[in-house]
């Protein structure tokens, strides 16, 4: 089902919403401005973190435990005076945002998956978490629990200056980038809990709302259409 899910490509949309939704926890934030150089590189940042995750789901055995493996030793690296990457609350946030994340990517720009395949999913991302340290029981037991951790985490959040400093560095843009950071930015702020959008200081409003509604319609009318190997993650990100 992972496979399923994951093998539509729009879902790496998502990406931005989901990292502002893991610095959105103030311990994970610090995290990453003391151990990324998302600053300096925020391209190869990008696919170092996507090129692991997918060889977990479209991976061999061997491919997806090595790449387990290699997620788990850079966290090891990642402490710091109030946190560490392996807590397993930090763990449990991280990996329910991007749960989370690809349900909604999924639900906005394919279709929405009957509550079967919600639920086969979900079992198959909590071995993941196992893969990445966290015990089947460090996870919450259904979907519908998740979901709402996620939306509890989303209201008692309080998003830091460090946080919005990492989202300013993640969307900067230029004269080169601005076509292409600017729509990422505004549908990262649409796809936002509204929570964050508003601490995070992401501009939306009723016409914005409209315009993503017409983009998510649209996209579910016409990728079903396309051959699947126009629709699926780049190939460069894929395990071979």
């Amino acid at each position: 089902m992972a496979r399923r899910v994951h093998r539509e490509g729009v879902l790496l949309l998502g990406g931005g919403r989901a990292l502002l939704m893991q610095i959105a926890h103030p311990m994970v934030a610090k995290g990453v401005a003391e151990h990324s150089n998302f600053r300096a590189d925020r391209i190869d940042r990008l696919l170092r973190t996507l090129r692991p995750t997918l060889a977990i789901v479209f991976g061999t055995k061997e491919q997806a435990l090595a790449a387990a493996a290699s997620i788990n030793r850079v966290h090891e690296r990642v402490t710091g005076a109030a946190y560490a990457a392996k807590d397993p609350d930090l763990l449990l946030w991280v990996l329910a945002t991007l749960i989370d994340t690809s349900l909604v990517m999924h639900e906005s720009f394919v279709r929405p998956l009957a509550q079967p395949e919600q639920d086969a999913y979900y079992r198959e991302m909590r071995r993941v978490g196992s893969l990445l340290g966290l015990p089947p029981h460090g996870m919450p037991s259904t979907i519908e629990a998740l979901q709402a951790y996620v939306a509890d985490m989303c209201e008692r959040l309080t998003v830091t200056h460090e946080a919005r400093e990492i989202a300013a560095a993640l969307f900067h843009s230029n004269a080169l980038t601005w076509a292409v950071m600017r729509p990422i930015r505004a549908l990262t702020a649409g796809l936002l809990p509204s929570p964050l959008r508003s601490q995070f200081a992401l501009d939306w409003g009723e016409k914005r709302q409209a315009a993503l509604s017409g983009v998510c319609k649209a996209c579910r009318v016409l990728l079903p259409m396309l051959p699947q190997h126009l629709k699926a993650p780049p190939w460069f990100l894929l395990p071979h």
